[in-house]
């Protein structure tokens, strides 16, 4: 209780007050389009340049809006975003609690608080978005059905790339990983529920995969602050010019440490740094992402928790990871960049791209589990789920056993023949294993 009242009294002085503005473009887009006849890409918010920006699978999962009234539809989008973001927090945060033998509803009360403080989550239930629904989709998939080898793996990942574009690095992830099965559920997954999209609407189909999607325009400027991806971080250093070949290079990079990164993870069966490091490129390589964006960030902090609490670790290390979640999770509580709201030089470089900055650090520094003690015989593979059994420098140099063996055949035959020769009634000894 004491925790909530400071996230509280926090949360009443230090957050924005955004009036479900995202929801609002979605409730007047539904109305607009099912109820008046409209083009729902032709819509515009009253008194703003904004629209509906989706693609047209998201807008068909969002007709029955143009049913309830306002106040129904804030209640539903909260109460989705309450129960999706307490299923994202028992997946990732559950076995930590386990490990440490803490109360699960006590740790998870105190968790959740920390949740409601954390800029992205507050961000996106007081703009009424869909980020936190997107990531529960994708990590009900990485985290159940994959580890669980489900028939549907991958299906999550599917829909969340065809409500909105961006988790469709997801399919990458799964590829790299070699999980072709799951990687081919999410794209046909994808594809099925774009296909359904352009048989229930074509023309707002045809308009959004040929002109809505390429203009970036339609969401707002690239340099502005809330931006903290890769294209803002170069918008604001060279402002006005963006230089995208300059970004289209930093892209390529932070794609390749990606691939290095992912790869290690999932050869040490670490998914949740798998999954983590994922949700941090999606949001530096995409073309726009705001801070409410910054949800996906979420799996990288507790990440960072989990080894600041891991008690196997010495002291030290354990001490640096707790600096590390203090300071990450302190900074994406703080609203930093929108201190530096169009200053952008000297400190206001580092303060108005400090998300993005910090997703860079993360992306090189993330713990990444180390392969398990081989001393247990459990070695591992470079394919998830699989295991490759003992590791070839841990296996006894059988051939010593076996002369160890026979040395004590000897030793105990009658008469205790001290020539190694069989006493009488011992048969000769045989080698236990062929040369």
């Amino acid at each position: 209780m004491a925790v909530w009242a400071v996230v509280w009294a926090f949360l009443s002085v230090a957050a924005a007050h955004n009036g479900f503005f995202d929801l609002k473009v979605y409730y007047g887009a539904m109305d607009y389009w099912v109820n008046r006849g409209g083009d729902i890409y032709d819509y515009l918010t009253p008194g703003t340049p904004y629209g509906f920006t989706y693609p047209p699978f998201a807008a068909a999962l969002m007709t029955p809006m143009s049913l309830i009234s306002w106040n129904t539809a804030i209640v539903i989008s909260v109460t989705m975003n309450v129960l999706a973001m307490a299923a994202i927090l028992t997946w990732l945060l559950g076995p930590v609690i386990k490990r440490q033998g803490w109360s699960y509803w006590y740790a998870m009360g105190i968790a959740g608080a920390l949740a409601a403080a954390f800029e992205p989550v507050r961000e996106t239930v007081n703009f009424g978005q869909v980020n936190i629904l997107l990531l529960f989709l994708v990590v009900a998939d990485v985290m159940v059905l994959l580890r669980r080898g489900h028939k549907l793996a991958g299906i999550g990942i599917g829909l969340a790339t065809a409500i909105k574009l961006t988790p469709g690095i997801f399919i990458l992830y799964l590829l790299l990983t070699r999980r072709w099965r799951a990687a081919a559920v999410s794209a046909a997954t994808a594809t099925a529920a774009t296909w359904a999209a352009a048989t229930f609407a074509p023309d707002a189909s045809r308009v959004f995969w040929t002109d809505a999607m390429w203009n970036t325009d339609r969401v707002g400027s690239p340099t502005f602050v809330s931006n903290q991806a890769l294209t803002g971080l170069v918008g604001r250093i060279f402002n006005p010019d963006p230089m995208k070949p300059l970004w289209a290079l930093l892209v390529l990079l932070t794609l390749i440490v990606w691939y290095w990164r992912v790869r290690r993870a999932i050869r040490n069966r670490d998914e949740v740094a798998g999954l983590a490091l994922t949700g941090i490129v999606g949001c530096m390589v995409s073309p726009i992402t705001w801070i409410h964006h910054l949800v996906w960030v979420l799996p990288s902090i507790i990440v960072l928790f989990d080894y600041a609490t891991d008690r196997s670790l010495d002291q030290r290390r354990r001490r640096n990871l707790a600096i590390a979640f203090g300071f990450s999770f302190a900074l994406l509580c703080s609203r930093t960049p929108w201190a530096f709201h169009e200053k952008f030089d000297g400190l206001g470089l580092v303060g108005s791209n400090a998300y993005i900055l910090l997703m860079i650090g993360l992306l090189f520094g993330l713990p990444i589990r180390e392969p398990a003690d081989t001393g247990s015989g459990q070695g591992l593979s470079s394919e998830p789920g699989r295991s490759s059994g003992p590791a070839v420098e841990d296996v006894p140099d059988l051939v010593e056993i076996d002369r160890n063996v026979n040395a004590a055949f000897h030793a105990v035959g009658a008469g205790g023949a001290v020539r190694g020769e069989p006493g009488p009634g011992v048969e000769p000894a045989r080698p236990l294993v062929g040369a």
